[in-house]
């Protein structure tokens, strides 16, 4: 369970901007679009990467501790994890590892695009709205132990296969994975389980790369060729939601990323929101938080 909102912050996180760090390609063995290994305290993605401090990232991570606690703050929780447990964070999450910590077990790096669409949406690598922490039982942790063992010996084995066939053997390898995670990542929400179709999976998509801009639920589905009415079911069976409400939602998760981790002033953080007016942004946020701008940033403090 993560606890709530944590108001006590290293001030040090506050900057004009929240840092982002891209798959870290050149420590890929073979050039690969993924990444397994141990973990520990000299293993980093970038050299300039601020673990201590909130940053983001444009991959996946996917860590499984064999020790513990570890306290790991995601999008405004904490999460504590034990040995045996996961944490599973997406692209564009912004978290910050804990100084006090311990991070010890395997950690996996995927690039977003190494995996077929068709595999990308069997296992759920963008379902923002399943739980970042995961507890598998002993049975389902001797498996996914079992699959990220096979799938390091076949990412360390650059020598035996072609890289075609290499990369061809890693996707197979940690699509299995993957699968296993997203198993127990929806069996431990409460959110819908049907799969995500193409055209949700479309819209989502489309929602990521212009929230910051378009906030009109008609304008994405004249973008994406489908009719509104075909837009809200697909949206509603893969979420529950209506899509202004999958629209606002994300809205609001960027803007209290950048209230809570920078120092724009509040006028910006709308701007950069698609909210040229700081007044229309204070009435948006207020409605979906109970709180204005400037009251949720102090909360923080």
């Amino acid at each position: 369970m993560a606890d709530e909102t944590p108001r006590a912050r290293d001030e040090g996180t506050r900057t004009d901007a929240i840092r982002t760090f891209p798959f870290p390609a050149d420590l890929a063995l073979g050039g690969v679009g993924m990444q397994i290994g141990p973990m520990g305290g000299d293993r980093t993605w970038h050299a300039d990467a601020p673990l201590h401090r909130v940053h983001r990232i444009d991959f996946h991570v996917v860590m499984l501790f064999t020790e513990g606690p570890v306290r790991h703050m995601i999008d405004f929780a904490e999460y504590e994890a034990g040995a045996g447990d996961l944490l599973w964070i997406r692209p564009g999450q912004v978290h910050r590892f804990a100084r006090s910590s311990e991070y010890r077990g395997t950690v996996l790096t995927m690039q977003p695009g190494f995996l077929p669409r068709a595999t990308v949406e069997a296992t759920g690598l963008y379902r923002y709205d399943l739980p970042p922490l995961l507890r598998p039982g002993p049975e389902q942790l001797a498996a996914l132990r079992a699959a990220l063992g096979q799938l390091r010996r076949e990412y360390e084995d650059t020598a035996t296969l072609p890289l075609s066939l290499h990369t061809a053997v890693l996707r197979h390898n940690l699509t299995a994975v993957l699968l296993r995670l997203a198993h127990l990542a929806a069996s431990s929400a409460e959110a819908p389980r049907r799969p995500a179709d193409s055209t949700f999976t479309l819209f989502r998509d489309a929602v990521e790369k212009g929230f910051a801009t378009q906030h009109s639920v008609s304008a994405y589905a004249d973008a994406l060729g489908y009719s509104r009415r075909t837009l809200v079911r697909a949206v509603r069976a893969a979420t529950g939601e209506t899509p202004k409400g999958f629209i606002d939602k994300r809205v609001v998760l960027e803007a209290k990323r950048l209230l809570a981790h920078t120092d724009l002033p509040i006028g910006r953080v709308g701007v950069a929101v698609g909210f040229p007016d700081a007044a229309n942004f204070s009435k948006f946020f207020q409605l979906h938080t109970g709180l204005t701008p400037v009251a949720f940033r102090a909360e923080l403090l």
